[in-house]
């Protein structure tokens, strides 16, 4: 016994117990994460092109950092006519754009199109910012990518399986957005503008700049079946 307790004396060891006082610090705001938080190696999530891609650890949020044609986006892992010959008179804007496996509503305030005049189907799951505005949700008539892959009923399969993991906590940077995985989610944005989103399976928050209001932190419910 002499022996064992000389041994532990000897080799300096301590016990830590926890402090049930500490109260860990909160999340950053979505802007200043954008700022500080540090920029992974872009290679990593480019597959040879100039759009990068990556996912959330858990499978959640797939994000691209890439361009648009007006409402058409380039995304290397979803159908669409970006490429299209009659596309081509449209401007190229730099555009982050993310998908949820699940996700919540739009408030009403954030329903920016009448979907054909039928104002129907204006659905959540969907973020993007540009340089200068940012939005959450769109027209369309099913699933998002990311619901069909990693939804309740997804099938596990397909492109988004085989994008790159972006870590917890870090940057990718592409023409002046960024976005980073954080605090349950991913924030996407122009840091220097102040515009951007926050968008994670329980709440998101779209940030619209100093000359702009901001829509409200949306609360925490229900995930969409």
């Amino acid at each position: 016994m002499l022996a064992a307790l000389f041994l532990v004396t000897a080799t300096g060891c301590t016990v830590t117990t926890e402090d049930p006082s500490y109260i860990p610090p909160a999340p950053l705001q979505p802007m200043e994460q954008l700022e500080k938080a540090p920029l992974a190696d872009s290679k990593t999530f480019s597959s040879g092109t100039d759009v990068l891609s990556f996912i959330t650890a858990d499978r959640t949020i797939a994000c691209s950092l890439t361009s648009a044609r007006g409402e058409h986006v380039n995304l290397p892992y979803g159908q669409n006519r970006y490429s299209d010959a009659a596309n081509n008179k449209l401007p190229i804007v730099p555009v982050a754009h993310c998908e949820l496996a699940t996700y919540q509503p739009p408030q009403p305030g954030d329903v920016k199109d009448d979907c054909a005049g039928t104002h129907l189907g204006y659905m959540g799951g969907v973020a993007l910012v540009a340089p200068d505005n940012a939005r959450y949700g769109e027209c369309r008539s099913g699933v998002t990518s990311m619901e069909a892959a990693f939804g309740p009923k997804g099938t596990k399969a397909g492109p988004l399986t085989q994008l790159p993991v972006l870590a917890d906590g870090q940057n990718l940077e592409r023409n002046g957005l960024r976005c980073s995985a954080y605090n349950g989610g991913v924030a996407c944005g122009n840091a220097s503008a102040g515009v951007g989103f926050f968008v994670s399976p329980e709440r998101y928050e779209l940030v619209q700049g100093p000359a702009k209001s901001s829509a409200s932190p949306q609360p925490e419910g229900p995930k969409t079946p």
